[in-house]
């Protein structure tokens, strides 16, 4: 009797879209998801599980792998992968068609350090236009502050200990089709589709 062959459970996963794949435009087109999210997010992951399949990273949560990766040049190829499946599934969270307001938490950490909402936005947008070739920029919170940061290529703060709380992609990939070369009217679109309720939920769960 001929055995059925039995399906190969790969690692890690795409995660669906938090939202349909025209939910943001025209702040980021239809096409521009399509192309992100369906090739290129799609790429890093399926490389991850070709990269760490027989190892134990196969058996880690994403971010473990990134974290252990992150400083061993014998496993870059798989910590590029790894940081960039999660930067970009973390980017897709950041994002909601619907913007809400932040928590009276996170408005006051806010207020304290910035300014207000205004002056915070007009940080990460300095940081996105600011960032050399292809990364991130990032709000994060750590020891009681909030900072703006950003960071090239697959680097994410996470692995140096922060609690990102909402990040920008700035690699070309993310805007070219809808912008061009003009990174800073996409970070501007950008700033305006940022789900300040869920940066609002990770900061609670932080704080406790």
């Amino acid at each position: 009797m001929q055995q059925k062959a039995v399906a190969h459970k790969a690692a890690f996963e795409l995660p669906p879209l938090p939202w349909p794949t025209d939910a943001l435009a025209p702040a980021i087109s239809r096409r521009t998801i399509e192309f992100h999210y369906g090739r290129h997010h799609r790429t890093y992951v399926e490389k991850l599980n070709g990269l760490v399949e027989g190892t134990p990273y196969s058996e880690m949560p994403l971010e473990d792998v990134v974290r252990q990766t992150c400083t061993d040049e014998s496993r870059r190829d798989i910590f590029h992968n790894a940081a960039q499946a999660w930067n970009h599934s973390f980017f897709w969270a950041s994002l909601t068609p619907r913007p809400g307001r932040p928590s009276e938490q996170l408005r006051t950490l806010i207020e304290g350090q910035f300014g207000g909402l205004m002056d915070l936005n007009g940080e990460f947008a300095k940081a996105a236009e600011g960032q050399f070739g292809s990364g991130w920029a990032w709000l994060v919170f750590k020891d009681g502050k909030l900072s703006v940061q950003k960071t090239a290529n697959a680097d994410t703060p996470m692995m140096h200990g922060h609690c990102c709380l909402l990040t920008i992609d700035v690699w070309e990939h993310a805007y070219y089709l809808d912008y061009q070369n003009k990174r800073p009217e996409y970070a501007k679109a950008v700033l305006n589709k940022l789900d300040w309720t869920r940066a609002s939920e990770r900061l609670k769960a932080e704080t406790g």
